[in-house]
């Protein structure tokens, strides 16, 4: 089977309809643009292409090492088997929504992940804030049981290419809300736009990459109401820097910190637990950022609410 990246072929649509929506900013929405910005997340989008052939080879090599103990043979001519497509893709698409909650939950995962939700703007070029630190976080695992299953590497690295595809047209404010019966089923602008916001009603909420079908079935899907409140976009710690190898770096130079500081009991706690967790609780995390919301909201459910923002000191994601 000859090698296809599909998003080597989208990479120029992603220029032009970057380029179109900055059009559309300068009108509409003067400030969803801001210079330094956007030059940060092109240079994280380079910086991760030159990762990825970095250390593509490695994990090639050990995707078909695992190829080899395969459960299932769709045989020699696995590039033909028609159904095989449509289901890689489905479940390539649910074990990204579990990598992603994970990349929420576990702080190891998040460091690398961070990098995506740094930006405080949400336009078509914050898609390109891709991770560099991916391979040493070891995010490639949560891939190998399609190839364990028996799903050929090339066919998951295509059908992974098309859901990175999709996700890109999702990072904009260009778009209010799609139909309902495809707002019920696909990720959309509006379900993204919860994802990456800071508001502690939107914390670690809607991870879908294609199907928002997983976040409905598994209690993490949230709906968008700006007509409540507006939507504030990055993280709860604002990086307050367009330093490009600090909004790399940041959170592993902050778990490098918290380890060597931290009591040998609660070191690996530091790597394994969520993000914003403390031995002596002098952080906060997200559950507990939104309890606290939800407690001083008092019950006012649908009723518009102003608040600040709700801590300045932790590294717990949008």
């Amino acid at each position: 089977m000859p090698e296809f990246d599909p998003v080597a072929y989208a990479v120029p649509v992603f220029v032009l309809l970057v380029l179109a929506e900055m059009l559309w900013a300068r009108r509409q929405r003067p400030h969803a643009y801001e210079p330094r910005d956007t030059l940060t997340s092109l240079a994280f989008g380079l910086g991760s292409t030159v990762a990825g052939v970095v250390f593509g080879g490695a994990i090639l090599a050990a995707s078909l090492w695992l190829y080899d103990y395969r459960l299932f043979d769709f045989g020699d001519t696995w590039w033909a088997v028609w159904w095989a497509w449509p289901l890689a893709f489905v479940l390539d698409d649910l074990l990204y929504y579990v990598f992603h909650r994970m990349a929420h939950r576990v702080r190891w995962f998040w460091a690398s992940h961070v990098n995506h939700h740094s930006s405080q703007h949400y336009n078509l070029s914050t898609a390109l804030r891709q991770t560099w630190t991916g391979f040493f976080a070891l995010s490639f695992a949560f891939s190998l049981p399609l190839i364990f299953l028996g799903f050929h590497p090339a066919m998951i690295a295509i059908v992974s290419g098309f859901n990175l595809i999709y996700q890109f047209w999702i990072h904009t404010e260009a778009i209010g809300r799609m139909p309902r019966w495809f707002e019920a089923v696909m990720n959309t602008p509006s379900h993204h736009r919860v994802h990456h916001a800071t508001n502690p009603r939107y914390l670690d909420r809607n991870y879908a990459g294609v199907f928002i079908v997983w976040d409905r079935m598994f209690g993490t899907f949230e709906e968008e109401r700006p007509e409540e409140e507006a939507i504030r976009y990055g993280i709860v710690k604002q990086l307050g820097s367009f330093n490009l190898l600090w909004a790399v770096f940041h959170e592993w130079v902050g778990i490098a910190q918290d380890v060597w500081r931290a009591p040998w009991k609660h070191k690996l706690s530091y790597l394994l637990r969520e993000p914003g967790w403390s031995h002596d609780g002098s952080r906060e995390t997200s559950a507990t950022i939104r309890a606290r919301w939800e407690s001083r909201r008092g019950g006012q459910a649908g009723k518009p609410v102003a608040e600040e923002n709700p801590i300045a000191g932790s590294g717990e994601p949008a």
